[in-house]
């Protein structure tokens, strides 16, 4: 490729942020690189250089809980390839980053040889997993039903979401995303609705579970929607 790569490294970890680095210079010498440590820098980065052409980006990291920041980038950005680096490296982390949206998986205990090649991949337009990956790893069907529940939601009621697993109450998310009280009412009603559950508890324990790879299903009660 000889068009000049935007790429983002999202990770808070600086040393692996290094590696990453040396792996995307070593495919292109001339790439412009961004690192970023949190989900609002990676979401700033974004913004700035709408033409990224890949993310690189690990699902624990400040601003990110579980899935919820591939979730919603994947609803915000749906144009950049992204890939997966996580050190959960378990078949189900895999399969459910896949089916979320990801361009590709790679478990950082991959050498830096592996990580080009999966970078190389990716932005060649294909999809890129370890050779271990398997697509038929066991998974019952109610946490795919709800993975799949969960991919419906829009960026904003994914950070809603998210926000809620924060513990924080509807005013507070209306002040922290500068919208009412109203429209935030509005968008946890869609989410339950959405997550077939029938409080915001639920909705949390839901994603949460998911994100633990131990979704049991969820009961009646808890707190109401509003």
């Amino acid at each position: 490729m000889t068009n000049l790569q935007h790429i983002i490294i999202a990770d808070d970890h600086p040393l692996f942020r290094g590696a990453l680095r040396q792996a995307v210079e070593g495919l292109f010498s001339d790439a412009s690189i961004h690192e970023a440590g949190t989900l609002d820098e990676v979401t700033a980065s974004l913004d700035a250089q709408p033409d990224t052409d890949l993310i690189l980006f690990d699902l624990s990291m400040p601003g990110a809980r579980g899935f919820s920041g591939l979730m919603y980038l994947r609803a915000q950005y749906p144009a950049v390839p992204l890939i997966v680096v996580s050190g959960k490296e378990d078949p189900l982390t895999m399969r459910h980053c896949m089916e979320l949206g990801a361009s590709g998986f790679i478990p950082k205990s991959m050498g830096i040889d592996v990580m080009r090649e999966a970078i190389d991949a990716v932005l060649g337009g294909a999809i890129w997993l370890p050779d271990d990956y398997d697509p038929d790893a066991p998974i019952d069907d109610e946490t795919a039903n709800m993975v799949a529940r969960l991919s419906t939601l829009t960026p904003q009621q994914v950070r809603v979401l998210m926000m809620l697993s924060e513990g924080l109450l509807n005013k507070q998310i209306a002040y922290e995303l500068s919208v009412s009280e109203a429209t935030i009412k509005a968008h946890v009603s869609a989410i339950l609705q959405k997550l077939n559950v029938d409080s915001r508890t639920q909705a949390v324990i839901a994603a949460a579970r998911i994100e633990a790879g131990q979704w049991q299903g969820t009961t009646a009660g808890g707190d109401t929607a509003n």
